[in-house]
């Protein structure tokens, strides 16, 4: 841009701000109502992988692949792959190979990682909105999915953090307790 058209466009923006201005005073923003300590406190969705944070609830792979073909299945597709979205299902392997998968099973490393990514993020058109036993459910079924957990396995607050991810040794961590 020229020095010229750059002079020109900023008169131009100081005019009409200058124009829109002079016709009522300045206005903080509405941004919202403001909120409650509580309102703010419910907002804290923290899940750790050792469950700190989990909701109360319950689900399992057979009751977790009805919501799936329902809610999950037009983006991720059937049994979790050929979908528009991200594969969920793929075969065992290291991660370290030359086309690495990065669905669920192979290179995931926690069980409650999967978990508070749906609760967080899914579906797309309304995430936040699947019940805490819909959440336990999908969650059964992907791992169910992927042969981490076995079919009948039920996924509690307290299971789910027990399920052993097969990439969990596969990254480096920092002991945050130090």
């Amino acid at each position: 841009m020229s020095m010229r058209s750059l002079v020109a466009a900023t008169a131009i923006v100081a005019t009409v701000s200058a124009g829109a201005l002079a016709g009522s005073p300045a206005k903080a923003p509405k941004l919202g109502t403001p909120m409650s300590a509580e309102d703010i406190a419910s907002w804290n969705l923290t899940i750790f992988p050792d469950g700190r944070g989990l909701p109360k609830g319950k689900g399992n792979a057979a009751q977790g692949r009805a919501i799936y073909d329902k809610v999950c299945a037009n983006c991720h597709g059937a049994e979790g792959r050929g979908g528009t979205a991200e594969e969920l299902v793929s075969a065992p392997q290291s991660p370290t190979d030359e086309a690495a998968s990065k669905a669920i099973g192979p290179y995931w490393p926690f069980a409650t990682t999967l978990f508070d990514f749906i609760r967080r993020s899914m579906p797309p058109s309304a995430p936040g909105t699947l019940p805490a036993d819909d959440l336990y459910a999908v969650t059964a079924y992907l791992l169910a999915a992927n042969k981490v957990i076995a079919e009948t396995d039920e996924m509690t607050e307290t299971t789910l953090p027990n399920v052993k991810m097969p990439n969990r040794d596969g990254f480096d961590w920092i002991d945050v307790k130090k």
